[in-house]
């Protein structure tokens, strides 16, 4: 994909997060085992020992929100995506859960020390300008309380670039969603020109998204009024290393 194509690439936000496209063909990655897993994580190094009010921004279907809720904290989800808040409410309410969820971008959000713990995961983070992007780290600041913590998952560009796939194929029941990747150095983006065929359909979902190395993440985070405490590759807890395709992280609002 050449510049101007890059430039001309719309983020198709209701394409590619299409509820019934995204949980299909993610069903296998976004395990139960998976979310246990990371729940752990943050349960550990949130040190969530007690019930605490919590913020899961781009919550999507609620898999962390809901199993924190059953876990006996307090947890509010927004997300973009009404699909995605239908599946998560459905959930806790047949598991009489205490979550609200609430439809909203991570842009606008204004709490204000509401918080304990907040959480943003999965990549859900680059999608827009760069200073739009810092203003998502600050509302996640101005919604903690002070000592709060804040913990963050993203792909690590430095890793990613290293080895960098122009192209991907996931193959499901004959289904297939094909990413076609390109990346702008002058923009630190990666560009996704996304297909998806179903049942003989052609979708197209096109996406961007900004990457970043620990050190600009490290920076903005500063920026936002958070300090970065620990970094890891994966959510067994290995140290993250500047091979680490993955960068979660665990930051303190002061």
């Amino acid at each position: 994909m050449g510049k101007e194509e890059q430039d001309k690439l719309v983020f198709d936000l209701e394409a590619v997060f299409d509820p019934d496209d995204y949980l299909y063909f993610y069903e296998d990655v976004l395990s139960e085992k998976r979310t246990n897993k990371e729940v752990d994580f943050l349960i550990t190094e949130l040190k969530m020992d007690k019930p605490m009010r919590v913020l899961d921004l781009a919550c999507g279907f609620g898999r962390h929100a809901n199993r924190l809720a059953e876990r006996g904290h307090k947890v509010i989800g927004v997300d973009i995506t009404e699909g995605f808040l239908d599946i998560a409410r459905a959930e806790a309410q047949n598991k009489n859960l205490d979550v609200a969820y609430l439809r909203g971008d991570m842009r606008d959000i204004c709490f204000d020390g509401e918080f304990e713990r907040a959480l943003l995961l999965f990549t859900a983070f680059g999608y827009f300008e760069d200073e739009e992007n810092y203003k998502v780290l600050q509302n996640v600041s101005r919604a903690l309380v002070k000592g709060g913590l804040f913990c963050f998952d993203t792909i690590n560009r430095d890793a990613y670039l290293k080895t960098f796939l122009p192209y991907s194929v996931v193959e499901k029941d004959n289904d297939l969603m094909v990413d076609m990747n390109s990346f702008d150095a002058l923009t630190g983006r990666n560009y996704n020109k996304r297909i998806i065929i179903r049942n003989g359909v052609r979708k197209d979902a096109p996406f961007f998204v900004r990457l970043y190395n620990l050190t600009e993440i490290r920076d903005l985070l500063n920026r936002a009024g958070l300090t970065l405490c620990n970094v890891y590759e994966n959510w067994d807890g290995k140290p993250f290393a500047s091979t680490s395709f993955r960068m979660i992280m665990v930051a303190k609002k002061e």
